[in-house]
């Protein structure tokens, strides 16, 4: 099984400061859905892995969540898609859990689900937590300059662990690199 995990909010759908609250504010990137599609077609196994701190902090309810995640299923099955796993955290920065990115706990949630291993997937993100959280559960990272990616690029090179981490432009130029590198 070759596994990708992504994380959602400035990756597969825009980010906002302010959260992203309903299915109405969920907005996905152009070319994301294709390219999960793109990555199922090419046998690849798609997986999620987002802190969802709003419902902690009462921004939305778990019937919202739900309402964004069919959503996001939905679009990525018109382009031929699937997500393997969605796993999110609940929790508050100040919770205490263990499943919060930095953390590795969403991605040993997925590990469990999928009965895999994550060492050697890939973990695409737009911040620095989420290339944290996958380096430190043994995938490979990569970094996309949208949602807060453009900030996060500059502070990859603090990270000795992540500075070689490739950049992209967004998921669906990561995708097509992806392809490309295979036999």
């Amino acid at each position: 099984m070759q596994l990708i995990i992504l994380d959602r909010d400035g990756v597969l759908n825009q980010d906002s400061d302010a959260y992203v609250k309903s299915v109405d504010e969920w907005l996905p990137i152009p070319g994301s859905a294709e390219a999960v599609g793109k990555l199922c077609k090419a046998d690849f196994t798609v997986a999620v892995a987002t802190n969802q701190s709003g419902l902690a902090r009462g921004y939305f309810s778990q019937t919202d969540l739900d309402a964004m995640h069919d959503k996001m299923t939905g679009l990525a099955a018109a382009e031929g898609g699937e997500f393997a796993h969605i796993a999110f955290c609940p929790h508050g920065p100040d919770d205490g859990c263990d499943c919060r990115k930095p953390l590795p706990g969403l991605i040993h949630q997925i590990e469990d689900a999928l009965k895999v291993s994550a060492e050697g997937a890939w973990m695409v993100g737009d911040s620095i937590r989420d290339l944290e959280a996958g380096a430190a559960a043994g995938c490979k990272t990569a970094l996309v300059r949208t949602g807060k990616g453009e900030k996060s690029e500059h502070k990859l090179t603090s990270h000795p662990t992540l500075a070689q981490a490739p950049v992209f432009e967004d998921l669906a130029t990561f995708v097509d690199w992806l392809i490309a590198q295979q036999p």
